[in-house]
Formats: structure tokens, C-alpha cells, sequence
């Protein structure tokens, strides 16, 4: 699974989701963002053309070292600062209340350990600091749930981890975040038990963050 996840996903991924509706998706998640942004699932830069100006650096958190190679032009044009901090989002190498934002889009349903990552950017994010989202998961129409349920396991084994049936809003606030803003919708192409997207902001809970 090495050179398919390491190699070949990435260049799937950086194709298939660099397109007009999930652009749409990217420009309102980084809407906000502002300072020292932490990104989950940095992947080849995708998200990068729609920071805002008063992003001043992104400290990207992925596994697959091909996604710099895709994204070098996007980095490259960047005028935030991009920094590669670690490939594993479950142990950020980054101090207590130490980031201004964090942002994610499509990546939440990969992390095999996804509760302890989002614990880790609760952390590190200072008080009031928000995590923007776009994720694809579970379906609140009960019969695309149901063939979610089914083809889970096909799916997290032909796709490197990916799992169709996370309630991913649930998951942000079992992590200690205050959901300000949650949409859910199906985008408009593609097959049912892949494009229901959960989109929002979350603010950092009150309260101490520690590592987990």
C-alpha cells in the first residue's frame, strides 16, 4: 500500500479535487483565516490561491511527501510562509496555544486516529481560535447511510484510509469545539455516498487544551 498511498493517491487527489465546486468550497473555508494557520492534509496546496492576505503561514501536516512536488507552483506563489511540520496530525510537534487558525478539507476521513487529531489542534490553537472545515462523511438520509455502512471497509481499503460514514460534525464537538457555523449538502456531482459535505467553522472550546 506504500507506493499507492505515498504516490498514486496523491496525484488522484490533487486531479479529481481541484475543480470549480470544490474551489467554491475552499474559498468560504478560508474565509477568516488569519496569522499562523495549521492545515490538516496539505496534500499538493490546493487550498493555498484562496488564503486570505492576512494569513502570514501555513504549517502543513501531511504523510505523502509527492503533494510539495505537485504543489511547488502553488507554493512558490504563495505569499504566505509554508512550512512542513510533521506527517502525522495525531502528534503536532507545535506548543500549547501556539496557532491562530486551523483549516481542513477533505482529509478528517483519513486520520485512522481522528479524535486524538482534532484533540491535538484544540490544543494548539489559542483561546478563541477557530478550525475552518469542508468534509465529506455520513449522510443524514438514512438509506445513503446504510450503503455508507456497507462499503466503508471496500472504501478505506482502496483509498488509503478514507472512510465514508464519519459524522464529522460530531467528531469536532466530541473534541471539545463550539460548531458556529455547520452546512450540510451533497455536492452537485458525484455519487451520493461520496459527496455529502459537512462545511463550518468551529471555535476552541473554553477550558484548558492538553496533549492528549
Amino acid at each position: 500500500m506504500g507506493l499507492w498511498r505515498d504516490q498514486i493517491l496523491p496525484r488522484g487527489v490533487n486531479k479529481g479535487l481541484d475543480n470549480p465546486d470544490c474551489n467554491a468550497h475552499r474559498e468560504r473555508a478560508a474565509a477568516g483565516l488569519h496569522g499562523t494557520v495549521l492545515e490538516l492534509g496539505f496534500g499538493s496546496g490546493l487550498n493555498l490561491p484562496w488564503l486570505p492576505a492576512a494569513v502570514e503561514c501555513v504549517l502543513a501536516v501531511d504523510p505523502a511527501k509527492v503533494g510539495r512536488k505537485l504543489g511547488a507552483e502553488r507554493i512558490a506563489a504563495c505569499p504566505a510562509r509554508v512550512e512542513f511540520i510533521a506527517p502525522d496530525a495525531e502528534v503536532l510537534p507545535l506548543d500549547d496555544a501556539s496557532v491562530d487558525s486551523a483549516l481542513v478539507t477533505w482529509s478528517l476521513c483519513t486520520i485512522p486516529d481522528v479524535g486524538r487529531a482534532l484533540g491535538e489542534v484544540r490544543r494548539v490553537l489559542r483561546p478563541g481560535g477557530a478550525l475552518h472545515f469542508v468534509e465529506h462523511g455520513r449522510s443524514t438520509d438514512a438509506g445513503v447511510a446504510r450503503w455508507q455502512d456497507r462499503l466503508d471497509r471496500f472504501q478505506a481499503f482502496a483509498c488509503g484510509g478514507c472512510h465514508l460514514n464519519r459524522r464529522i460534525d460530531a467528531l469536532v464537538a466530541a473534541a471539545g469545539f463550539d460548531i458556529e457555523r455547520l452546512d450540510t449538502h451533497y455536492l452537485p456531482k458525484g455519487p451520493r455516498i461520496l459527496t455529502f459535505t459537512y462545511e463550518g467553522v468551529a471555535r476552541r472550546g473554553e477550558g484548558v487544551a492538553r496533549r492528549g
